[in-house]
């Protein structure tokens, strides 16, 4: 037989793999893909649920959500019993952090009059963005509260209402479903020497973020009594204190509460106000700061003393009517029980006690707002 007789390779079928041989094929794949990701979620999980070394990372991410609406989801990182153990160990160490004596004192310079009032800068670091301001004279910062029975105020309607220069969010407040009026904050509020409002129950000290006659920030753990005899003159409840006779009481990282936005409020030597306002919940922007980096930014900027402010979705920061940050709330700018502000003449301002005469106790915090 001639080779010419035989059929060439060009000219023989290829047999198509039919569609059941295909489908085959796909599920097959599919199959070693899904086994995959399975064994690597086991894997994964093995190692973050019970490897030592990734203990500040678990806590780290519970930590974020306990400062979240979302709290209870804590518990699927570290446990129902590990969750209520944190709280009280976090509420136990601010408490500690807020008894040191403070001895700090203040020495303006001379020069102070010449500077702008208020300089604002911005300030980033590992996963956050948000902004340093500083109050020259510490003298014109105000406390400044809502102006009708019931609600809360946005910090930029107060701002414009009264004619400050800035402010941003102060104290805490009840929020039940983080959907609250804004109107029933938490502790003690003192504006312009007096005693405001009274929540303590029966409680014989708080911890209060403040400033005396003298511009002097005051910040610790005080019985109203002491708060007296100090000549507090604006003041309001919250913790941690955060930095006393210059040194800082955060250590590092895994103590710094989780991620979130913050606002914080300290004082330099030369009695100029650092207020650090750090956006956050926002992943292509920023995702927020712990307690020990917002410490850190105001050690670096002087600070012999601090203390944390209200955060999360109320932090804001306002100046000349704007809002310069990105607030997180997806419900927009937050009403507030209480903010600090700056003016060129807080003597002039006048800022009336809408709490007087109510109880504390029977201040609806979730009742809705009438404006």
């Amino acid at each position: 037989m001639s080779t010419s007789s035989l059929p060439q390779r060009s000219t023989v079928r290829k047999k198509k793999p039919t569609k059941k041989r295909k489908k085959r094929s796909f599920f097959r794949t599919l199959s070693k893909v899904f086994l995959f990701c399975l064994i690597l979620l086991i894997a994964g999980g093995g190692w973050f649920y019970f490897a030592p070394s990734a203990k500040n990372l678990r806590y780290s991410i519970a930590d974020t959500l306990i400062t979240t609406q979302h709290r209870y989801m804590a518990k699927y990182i570290i446990g129902e019993d590990g969750l209520k153990d944190r709280v009280t160990e976090y509420s136990a160490q601010f408490e500690e952090m807020g008894v040191e004596k403070d001895t700090h004192t203040i020495t303006p310079e001379p020069e102070v009059k010449e500077k702008p009032l208020v300089e604002i800068e911005n300030v980033s670091g590992t996963g956050y963005s948000g902004y340093v301001m500083i109050v020259n004279d510490p003298t014109k910062v105000r406390l400044g509260i809502p102006d009708k029975v019931g609600s809360g105020e946005k910090v930029t309607s107060m701002v414009k209402r009264t004619g400050a220069i800035a402010g941003v969010n102060g104290g805490g407040f009840a929020d039940p479903n983080w959907k609250g009026n804004g109107f029933k904050p938490i502790g003690i509020v003192i504006s312009q020497g007096k005693l405001y409002y009274n929540g303590l129950g029966g409680k014989k000290s708080t911890q209060i973020v403040g400033l005396d006659k003298q511009g002097k920030m005051v910040a610790g753990n005080y019985s109203l009594d002491e708060i007296s005899k100090m000549g507090v003159q604006e003041a309001v409840t919250f913790s941690p204190r955060l930095i006393v006779n210059g040194k800082g009481l955060i250590k590092n990282a895994a103590e710094g509460w989780g991620i979130a936005p913050r606002t914080a409020m300290g004082q330099r030597a030369d009695g100029a106000i650092i207020f650090v306002i750090i956006d956050g919940r926002q992943p292509t922007y920023s995702i927020g700061a712990n307690l020990y980096d917002v410490q850190q930014i105001l050690l670096k900027h002087g600070a012999v003393i601090a203390a944390n402010l209200d955060g999360g979705s109320s932090t804001v920061l306002v100046k000349d009517n704007e809002i310069m940050n990105k607030p997180s709330s997806q419900y927009g700018e937050r009403y507030l029980p209480t903010a600090f502000l700056v003016f060129e003449h807080p003597e002039q301002v006048d800022m009336p006690n809408i709490w007087k005469g109510l109880d504390p106790s029977k201040i609806d915090a979730a009742k809705k707002r009438t404006r």
